[in-house]
C-alpha cells in the first residue's frame, strides 16, 4: 500500500500573497490555476510553534490506534482531556487533524501516514 503525504512547507507572507494574486488573475483570465495543495506556514518558527513534539505524539496515537473520542485519546495520550481537546482544535484549525462522526459521535482522524516538510531558500 503506497503511503499517503501531506505536504507542509514555509512561505513567508510576500510569496503566500504573490500566490494568492497570481491564481486570482489566472482565474480571471480563464487559465489554468495550478493547484497547490498542503499547509504552510509564514517561517520555520511558526511550524515549530505549531508542531509540537506533544501535538505530534496526537498525531500518531489518531493514526495508528483511531480513537473513539478526544476522552479517549487524552487517556491513550496520558494527558489532560481540556490541553488534548484544544490542541485537537489547533490541528484541525491547521488542516492536519479531520473530525470525523460516526455512531454520533465526533471522533479525530489522521488520513496520512506522513508530514512531508518543504523549506524554500
Amino acid at each position: 500500500m503506497k503511503a499517503k503525504i501531506i505536504k507542509v512547507g514555509i512561505k513567508d507572507m510576500q510569496a503566500a500573497l504573490d500566490g494568492f494574486v497570481e491564481a486570482g488573475e489566472a482565474s480571471l483570465r480563464k487559465g489554468k490555476v495550478k493547484k497547490e495543495s498542503g499547509i504552510y506556514f509564514t517561517s520555520v518558527q511558526a511550524f515549530r510553534k505549531a508542531l509540537t513534539p506533544k501535538r505530534l505524539e496526537l498525531l500518531r496515537i489518531i493514526r495508528e490506534q483511531e480513537p473513539p473520542s478526544i476522552h479517549r485519546l487524552a487517556r491513550l495520550a496520558k494527558r489532560n482531556i481540556k490541553n488534548v481537546s484544544e490542541d485537537v482544535k489547533f490541528l484541525v484549525q491547521v488542516g492536519l487533524v479531520q473530525m470525523k462522526e460516526a455512531e454520533r459521535r465526533r471522533h479525530p482522524k489522521v488520513e496520512y501516514d506522513e508530514i512531508s516538510l518543504r523549506i524554500a531558500v
